[in-house]
């Protein structure tokens, strides 16, 4: 089975190798990128990659996602999958499957539901779309772990910001209190009292929970642009996601208070 990875960042990269690893066809293309990955072959332009892909896996980034969607399908034949991984709401989600659906290939709303370097090829997801069960049917084999929920595409990207709207608020209460105490001089103690109540994993948590945000603070102010948005048009209270939004893009332009 053919598998081609659009864009071999660090989570396009971490894609290719473990699936490369299960034995998949793995066949990457990034115009920016040539990174030396065992059992990945290289292709020398996207039309070449997505030639008679099974699937099309593309990580570019939403900001990139509906040319690369256009260009990938146009060169795909009808029996592939094009699973669209990017972070994106579900409008965007949605505006991808019409792009694919022009072409006659099925589209998968793919949302990664954790860190992508935590656990590689194996990291959890979610699918809708009219491509999701035939992508889960090829790619779990793989050792994907893979949830496909009913419905159009959007499904999935949705229920990951609903999702979001939690993780991300939680990061913000443990990073405001862990920095309260820091100042009076109970950092320690503050972190030790948050990772009981967060149960036997609970200080791994808080740690990953204030380093990540520390590193990914600007990745994230966008994903709570998105999810603000998806509360609005739920018609949903908004008033701990504001704050979180404030809260990362204050952590982003000022990547100096740290607790």
């Amino acid at each position: 089975m053919k598998i081609a990875i659009l864009g071999l960042g660090e989570a396009g990269s971490l894609y290719a190798a473990g699936l490369a690893e299960q034995g998949g066809e793995i066949v990457g293309f990034d115009p920016y990128a040539a990174p030396d990955l065992p059992g990945v072959r290289l292709a020398s332009s996207l039309s070449a990659a997505v030639s008679d892909a099974h699937i099309v896996i593309s990580l570019v980034g939403a900001a990139a996602a509906k040319d690369v969607t256009a260009e990938a399908a146009s060169g795909m034949t009808p029996a592939g999958v094009f699973a669209d991984f990017n972070t994106g709401g579900p409008a965007l989600k949605r505006e991808l499957a019409r792009i694919v659906a022009d072409y006659d290939v099925r589209f998968a709303d793919v949302a990664v539901m954790a860190p992508v370097p935590r656990e590689g090829s194996r990291t959890p997801l979610l699918a809708s779309g009219d491509g999701a069960d035939v992508l889960a049917g090829r790619i779990a084999p793989l050792g994907v772990p893979i949830d496909v929920i009913r419905g159009e595409a959007g499904e999935a990207a949705g229920r990951k910001l609903l999702r979001s709207v939690f993780m991300k608020g939680l990061a913000g209460l443990v990073y405001e209190s862990v920095s309260s105490a820091e100042k009076a001089d109970a950092g320690s103690w503050m972190r030790d009292q948050i990772g009981a109540e967060l149960g036997p994993d609970g200080p791994q948590l808080v740690e990953r929970l204030i380093t990540g945000t520390r590193i990914h603070a600007g990745r994230r102010m966008h994903e709570m642009e998105e999810a603000l948005d998806h509360l609005h048009n739920l018609d949903s209270p908004t008033w701990i996601t504001e704050g979180t939004l404030n809260w990362l893009r204050s952590l982003a332009e000022d990547q100096s208070g740290k607790p």
